[in-house]
């Protein structure tokens, strides 16, 4: 008969230090965009053939503010349900 597998115990990790000795921190500066993360800003990575097309965020934002535009404008409107007579 096999033996059944024990599982394994978890540790608690906050006891833990996973930080290896050879990282260097000293130098290390506060995050420059963690405000704009905090205010609700949606982070998006492009591929590279559309980041070349784009080369900064405002130019990035005008494109899509257009393509929204026309979104709307040719989305089917929905029509009220007809009343019975």
């Amino acid at each position: 008969m096999k033996r059944a597998r024990q599982k394994a115990t978890e540790t608690n990790t906050d006891d833990v230090d996973e930080m290896l000795p050879q990282y260097d921190f000293s130098r290390a500066g506060p995050n420059k965009y963690a405000s704009r993360y905090m205010a609700g800003s949606s982070v998006v990575v492009l591929e590279p053939d559309v980041a070349a097309v784009f080369p900064s965020a405002e130019e990035v934002n005008e494109a899509l503010r257009a393509l929204a535009g026309i979104i709307q404008k040719h989305k089917p409107r929905k029509t009220p349900p007809r009343r019975r007579a």
